[in-house]
């Protein structure tokens, strides 16, 4: 029964949730694991309803020593809370028993960031090739940089999305909830310079990033970019996409942007994910410190 009950969950999120198909395979694949986990432990054939609060706790507990992360442990559990909560709904279980379970802590840790120089030198003198890869990669960079959009965003980007004219992108985010960002000239010239190399190479993929054989950029490939050249600005571990959409939330907001308007821009629901990126940086806690404190010495 629950493998009926499972596809009539994921059928739920992709038609009415209207989830992307990357966010119902991780659901998909939590949920497998989870009744794998209770098959595991003698119960092959068994009712939704059978599942207790134990059996999420132990599976949860299960996880987390085989090292996955609090942040990860609490996806999951979000999973079955999503899918318990529905199943509730439609009648298949007398209560949600994950409302018994409590959620592993996950440290708080700030967001990591490029520093503000380090991004000055990233566009002004770092040395991209001079051939179409060269110029699609500094594009990239440019669009994540001063779009703070997801990776995911940036690869379902299509030519028609972007309006040179008006100087906005138009991203398709979670839940397939479209939003407009705006950008400057120099992008435009970027845009521009870029459509320009790729109409040469005669390449007429729809996709705006593509490669030399006309197919778009896939995950790899855009990680694989993003640590090579963030690599050539910054010692930070952490060389991701993401790390470029954190470094624009934190630019915004460190140089006097209003955080409801980075909320729309980053595409986020609630303002609390936004709050994250209000932590101030060590030279701005410095230069206060020094205008402040009467024991400065300033």
């Amino acid at each position: 029964m629950a493998e009926g009950v499972i596809q009539d969950f994921l059928s739920y999120l992709n038609l009415q949730k209207r989830f992307s198909p990357h966010t119902v395979k991780n659901y998909q694949l939590d949920l497998q694991e989870f009744f794998n986990f209770v098959s595991d432990k003698g119960k092959n054939d068994f009712d939704v309803s059978e599942i207790s609060y134990q059996h999420i706790r132990g599976y949860i507990a299960n996880r987390m020593e085989a090292g996955i992360s609090a942040k990860s442990a609490n996806r999951k559990l979000s999973t079955l809370k999503s899918f318990f909560k529905h199943a509730l709904k439609n009648n298949l279980v007398k209560e949600n028993p994950t409302q018994k379970v409590k959620a592993p802590k996950i440290p708080k840790k700030l967001p990591v960031f490029i520093d503000q120089t380090q991004t000055d030198y990233l566009f002004s003198s770092y040395t991209f090739k001079a051939d179409f890869e060269g110029v699609r990669d500094k594009l990239l960079m440019d669009i994540l940089y001063q779009c703070g959009i997801r990776r995911a965003e940036l690869l379902g980007l299509k030519e028609n999305d972007v309006d040179i004219y008006n100087l906005q992108l138009k991203v398709l985010g979670k839940r397939n909830k479209e939003r407009v960002i705006p950008f400057d000239y120099t992008l435009k010239r970027s845009l521009e310079n870029y459509l320009r190399e790729k109409s040469e190479n005669k390449l007429t993929n729809a996709h705006l990033l593509v490669t030399l054989q006309n197919k778009p950029l896939n995950a790899s490939q855009v990680g694989k970019i993003v640590f090579t050249v963030l690599s050539g600005v910054t010692t930070a571990k952490k060389k991701s996409p993401h790390v470029l959409r954190h470094t624009f939330a934190t630019h915004l907001l460190n140089n006097g942007a209003d955080i409801n308007a980075v909320k729309e821009l980053l595409g986020h629901t609630s303002l609390a994910a936004t709050q994250i990126y209000t932590h101030n940086t060590i030279d701005k806690l410095k230069k206060m410190y020094n205008q402040a404190h009467p024991r400065s010495g300033n």
